[in-house]
């Protein structure tokens, strides 16, 4: 047991390490900030290797420069190892992010950092959730089983849950739980944007029908990706059908041009490109219920309105993604009860009132719980909310670490713009039946009528208007 974790209860807790959970751009971040402020960090990863979710979608590249996804406090630990930092105006992939930055980050962290170390529960020192007496004056205690089997109970002053949200993917069934179906369809189901130059996944999706479920970014790579294999040589007969669970409006495909991030809004343009070219089908309004096999096994989709879709031969769903908080259960936490996101940030992200990617600045202040100490950051933050930027993040840990250090004035201090999309204004997650068919600006959608369209450059998309 590290000489630092390995200290008792009775030890007063400002001589506890504060605990980082996650090994990823927010988590790696808090620890810089925290080493920058004399607070001694210890970051516990699941993984093998830090940036862990990162290097699973490798072959994804950001829509944001390298300007927008490294920290200041860790390029100013980076600084004296000789690290230089990538060209400001270049976009990485996810294995760039992780190559050039998270790992050169990690091996500075040193043995504060630990590898294959997974949180298993986190709770006050002899105070289940219930005990009120003497609560705030007890360590956390934090329970982590290590990858040989070994467990161990870590005490620390703080908590900075930065564990994101990638272990724990939404399904395809449109009311948030399973289809009936797909956890026995796993075999033709994926839940990631297939890395189509890894040769066994291009084979897998090369000359097939894949049925691509969500509409967010990940949905617009995934379609830009099927429709360029489908222009490739060995990619003849690749068809995508996009299944959306509202209609298309002309906010479908993003900010486009008008996207203050220009790579964020060409991935919309590209998704909205495979469609307008034919290389992909899609299908509105659609609420998938349940996942059955034809004769030959392959997956028929069927809606909550009965309707069944032709035989695909894979599905990607990439419905969004939803915080892991059972490891958490034993501590006051004040989450908003539609988007597990805490109360106060709730409101700034909530998809149901607006699809804009500028987040009013936040910090500290948002992120507190009733459980003083507890402070869930990144994509974590956001619960099932979309559109987190890793500069959201870095200003999150930032604020949270100045308040664990008792810098108040610098905590509550936010100052953060970030880029918008370009379509601000109450998009929400469903049509409205009344929606205002005249609107232009975004803040309503049309709803065409449910059903299987084909949008080529003879069909432009239904638009408001």
């Amino acid at each position: 047991m590290n000489a630092t974790a390995a200290v008792t209860t009775t030890a007063g807790t400002e001589q506890l390490p504060v605990v980082v959970i996650g090994a990823g751009p927010a988590g790696l971040a808090a620890a810089a900030h925290l080493v920058g402020r004399g607070i001694e960090p210890l970051v516990l990863e699941a993984g093998t290797q830090a940036g862990a979710a990162v290097r699973e979608w490798s072959h994804v590249r950001l829509f944001s420069t390298w300007s927008e996804v490294t920290d200041p406090a860790a390029e100013k630990l980076l600084a004296p190892t000789g690290w230089v930092k990538p060209d400001a105006k270049t976009y990485p992939t996810g294995g760039d992010w992780a190559a050039d930055y998270l790992q050169p980050l990690a091996d500075v962290l040193g043995d504060k950092l630990r590898l294959g170390a997974r949180v298993t529960g986190v709770s006050r020192s002899g105070r289940d959730r219930v005990v009120d007496a003497d609560r705030e004056a007890q360590p956390f205690v934090v329970h982590v089983t290590h990858a040989d089997g070994r467990e161990e109970r870590l005490f620390a002053r703080a908590v900075i849950d930065a564990s994101g949200t990638w272990s724990t993917p939404s399904p395809a069934g449109a009311s948030g739980l399973p289809a009936l179906g797909e956890k026995a369809a796993a075999d033709r189901i994926s839940y990631r944007v297939p890395d189509l130059k890894d040769p066994a996944v291009r084979a897998r999706y090369a000359g097939k029908r894949t049925a691509v479920i969500g509409s967010g970014a990940s949905a617009f790579t995934a379609l830009a990706y099927l429709a360029d294999l489908a222009k490739a040589e060995d990619g003849a007969g690749t068809k995508a059908l996009w299944i959306l669970r509202r209609g298309i409006s002309g906010s479908t495909f993003g900010g486009g041009a008008s996207d203050q991030l220009p790579a964020r809004g060409a991935l919309g343009l590209a998704a909205k490109a495979a469609v307008d070219q034919g290389h992909a089908d899609a299908v509105t309004g659609f609420r998938t219920e349940a996942i059955e096999r034809d004769g030959d096994g392959r997956p028929v989709l069927v809606g909550e309105d009965g309707r069944r879709l032709d035989p695909v031969d894979e599905v990607v769903v990439l419905t969004g993604f939803r915080p892991d908080l059972t490891f958490l259960d034993e501590l006051r936490l004040g989450l908003d009860e539609r988007l597990q996101a805490p109360v106060a940030l709730a409101p700034l992200i909530d998809p149901n009132q607006h699809s804009c990617g500028t987040v009013y600045p936040h910090g500290v202040k948002e992120l507190s719980h009733p459980e003083e100490g507890i402070y869930l950051v990144g994509m974590k933050s956001y619960g099932r909310a979309p559109t987190f930027l890793a500069l959201t993040g870095y200003e999150q840990v930032r604020s949270v670490v100045a308040s664990i250090a008792g810098d108040h004035a610098s905590a509550e201090s936010v100052e953060l713009v970030l880029p918008e999309t370009g379509v601000c204004g109450g998009a929400g997650l469903f049509d409205q039946p009344q929606a205002d068919e005249s609107a232009t600006d975004g803040s309503g959608c049309c709803a065409p009528a449910p059903g299987l369209i084909q949008l080529g450059t003879a069909a432009p998309a239904p638009s408001c208007g």
